[in-house]
């Protein structure tokens, strides 16, 4: 059962970094999307403002990116969990399955937290 709670324990820690990735990321983008629009707001090249797409989108495709990897090990926590310890040989190979990168990237959580930014984006500059 050692060995079993072992690689469980190496899974949960690939998992936690990917969390923390994923937050670290937005805050990044929020942080580099009001940076950019305040410092053209204040030079009067508000109708440059359509340059803040440009880190919604990269950041949105990283994002994207940690939350498949975090998905596929979750899965592959979940496979370890119920398999017979003899069996357990520590790999980290997740196989993608079922999972993208773009079903991630099309989450619940990331289209509305990427397309509340896109909008604020929008709508300086329609101003």
């Amino acid at each position: 059962m050692e060995a079993k709670i072992k690689h469980l324990e190496l899974i949960q820690g690939v998992i936690n970094r990917l969390a923390a990735n994923s937050f670290q990321i937005k805050g990044w983008t929020v942080i580099l999307v009001s940076a950019l629009l305040a410092l053209l707001a204040q030079e009067g090249r508000i109708k440059l403002a359509y340059i803040g797409f440009i880190p919604v989108l990269v950041f949105w495709g990283l994002d994207g990116y940690f939350l498949w990897q975090e998905r596929l090990f979750r899965d592959l926590y979940n496979q370890i969990r119920v398999m017979d310890e003899s069996k357990i040989n520590f790999s980290m190979v997740t196989g993608a399955g079922k999972r993208t990168w773009c079903g991630a990237m099309l989450s619940t959580t990331l289209l509305i937290f990427y397309m509340a930014l896109s909008l604020l984006v929008l709508v300086v500059f329609a101003m």
